[in-house]
């Protein structure tokens, strides 16, 4: 796994799991601190006995100019958090973070038409995008504290298909109060002023992709107000598992993968 900084992730303990579930017994997986600038010269220098590799923030967007070759979905989000090593010794770049966002938000009785209202712009927000297209929901609504970057979501929503609308952070309250579904990819406390101003609608769905500390304030409100909330180690279970499976070619245990989870968490989500 490449990233900076990467000491907190859990990824290891999914994978490994995974790979003693599966009995893959020559295989790990582990942290390489590693910088954007710094990932190029990284890949290039990895042997074959690299399957593939996970990229974390900040690297996703110098993972897919590293590669030979790339999915679709990773082309129009313009970043990609998997490598994959091809027999003949290339990269093949993938983005399972959009599958993985599918897959919960579909668990969690999401469908087509859905009102979606996406917090912040960055790299996440990308995905959200690309996830909101696979599901049939158009247009998205993106709230923001910065009008520039809405803009730079642009390409990429055009790309995808989906029709962006841009909303302002002072009131994003009212937005999230209109939307069936609600994904924040805000830092950490970026969102926790909502969290007493929304009137969750009927029904609604809140995806937080923070996971520590859990629950967010917003999470929370969410919770008591009797919606379905979803959180951010939910999604990072969902977007290991199709790593897992391109990395090793087999079907992923995910119920091991689920528990390790579990286990690393003291038991408090998924």
């Amino acid at each position: 796994m490449l990233g900076k900084p990467i000491a907190h992730s859990l990824s290891p303990v999914i994978h490994n799991a995974g790979y003693a579930a599966a009995g893959l017994t020559g295989w790990t997986y582990t942290r390489i601190e590693c910088a954007a600038a710094e990932l190029p010269d990284l890949v290039a220098g990895l042997g074959p006995e690299w399957a593939g590799l996970s990229v974390t923030m900040p690297g996703k967007e110098a993972a897919l100019a590293v590669a030979d070759a790339a999915s679709p979905v990773a082309v129009a989000v313009g970043a990609a958090n998997t490598l994959v090593r091809r027999p003949d010794g290339s990269w093949y770049a993938d983005n399972t973070d959009v599958a993985g966002m599918v897959r919960v938000l579909t668990d969690a009785g999401v469908g087509a038409g859905a009102a979606v209202t996406v917090l912040g712009a960055g790299g996440t927000a990308r995905a959200a995008l690309a996830a909101a297209a696979r599901l049939a929901c158009s247009p998205v609504t993106v709230v923001a504290r910065r009008a520039a970057a809405v803009d730079e979501l642009r390409p990429v929503a055009d790309a995808l298909g989906v029709a962006l609308i841009p909303a302002d952070w002072a009131a994003a309250h009212q937005h999230l109060a209109a939307a069936d579904v609600v994904v924040s990819t805000v830092p950490k406390g970026a969102a926790d002023p909502l969290a007493d101003a929304v009137a969750w609608r009927p029904g609604a769905v809140f995806l937080d992709a923070l996971y520590d500390p859990w629950p967010t304030p917003l999470a929370a409100s969410a919770v008591a107000a009797g919606r379905r909330v979803v959180s951010g180690l939910d999604l990072l279970l969902a977007q290991a598992v199709g790593q897992f499976e391109q990395f090793t070619g087999v079907a992923a245990p995910v119920t091991a993968m689920r528990e390790a989870v579990r286990r690393a968490t003291r038991g408090g989500l998924l």
